[in-house]
Order: structure tokens, then sequence, then C-alpha cells
């Protein structure tokens, strides 16, 4: 059995990671940018043209740039990522018949996406944003 080359693999999982991006649009439970900003790493890796076409996106390419340039995560991005975390795990905890085991590995894996995103800076540095720095 043929073992796939590395930059095979990069490129599968750059498609795993837009795929769960955009499913974590809509399911508060999974965070996006994560998922955009390994499928971009990925994309690095193993097809100019698909690092090219996520880095120019609409929707993803901004805060995608922002992140690649800075390690910034935009406010509204860390409000919206925390908040539906946190509504999701409420609604794990009270309402649903997950077991005790499940609801707590996914409050980890929660709290370890929260504490990544708001570890990480919500503006560029002034400097860059073509004012002068005291």
């Amino acid at each position: 059995m043929p073992i796939l080359p590395l930059k095979t693999l990069y490129f599968i999982l750059g498609w795993v990671f837009v795929g769960t991006g955009v499913i974590g649009a809509f399911l508060p439970v999974l965070p996006t940018t994560p998922f955009m900003i390994l499928a971009l790493w990925m994309f690095s890796r193993s097809s100019v043209r698909f690092h090219h076409w996520l880095y120019t996106h609409p929707l993803f390419g901004p805060s995608l740039q922002k992140w690649q340039r800075y390690r910034v995560i935009p406010p509204l991005a860390k409000t919206a990522a925390v908040s539906m975390m946190t509504m999701s795990f409420v609604y794990l905890l009270v309402w649903s018949t997950v077991p005790a085991w499940g609801v707590a590995l996914a409050g980890l894996f929660m709290a370890s996406a929260a504490w990544f995103v708001l570890s990480k800076p919500s503006r560029e540095p002034e400097q860059d944003l073509g004012r002068p720095v005291d």
C-alpha cells in the first residue's frame, strides 16, 4: 500500500479544515476561525492556488490576512465565537442527554478554543494603521 506524499496529505487536510470551518460558521459548537487558519497553513504547504483562493476569499480572507500579518482576531469574531461556544455548552449542560463525560469533553474543547481566541490581540499594531506611535 503506497504512502500518501506529505504534500497530498496537507492538501486533503486543508480541505477538511475548510469544510469544518464552513460547518462551524453555522454550528455554534465549532469555531470557524481556528479551522480556517489551519486550512490556510495546510494550503501554504500544498497548493499556491488554494492558499491564494482562501487568503483572498471575500468572507474569510480579511480575517486570515490580519491573522497572518499580526496574529489578530477581530473583536466581533471573538465575541461571536465565545458567545456561541458558551450558549452551546449551556445547552449541553441543561437540555441535552449527553453523558457527563461527553459534556466535560465538549466543555474542555470549547474552553481551549475560547482561550486560544481570547489570548490573541484584537487590533493591528498602531504603527501599521498609518498613525505615528509615541
